[in-house]
């Protein structure tokens, strides 16, 4: 099952304004805006490198219950995978949950629609 999100790019500038506007009550986001934001093209492209979509592929097939199991099934360190997690958790495409002592990455995202502002 794929999960589409929509990514939003716009400057910290004009980001900041729009997070204003919304506070002071000026501006209602609609329902279908992103909800996800990235301040260049080159800072979504680092998260969304061609190396961190196939992870997610990677985490969506095999489920991995722990990031130690998705470290033995993709060949990479544990610690750099912790770091792409965390980096990816943060910007809601990932969600780690933690059972039994362990964290289990879980995908929230697939597809990805950008929309630059």
């Amino acid at each position: 099952m794929n999960h589409r999100i929509t990514i939003g790019i716009m400057s910290e500038v004009q980001f900041r304004e729009r997070m204003l506007a919304i506070a002071r009550g000026e501006y209602q986001p609609a329902a279908d805006e992103p909800k996800i934001w990235f301040s260049s093209m080159k800072s979504l492209a680092e998260v969304l490198s061609d190396e961190n979509r196939a992870l997610l592929r990677v985490i969506q097939e095999s489920q991995p219950a722990s990031i130690t199991e998705l470290a033995i099934i993709t060949g990479r360190k544990q610690s750099n995978l912790s770091r792409t997690l965390k980096t990816m958790s943060r910007y809601g495409l990932v969600e780690m949950l933690r059972e039994n002592r362990q964290v289990k990455p879980v995908v929230k995202a697939t597809e990805f629609q950008i929309l630059a502002a």
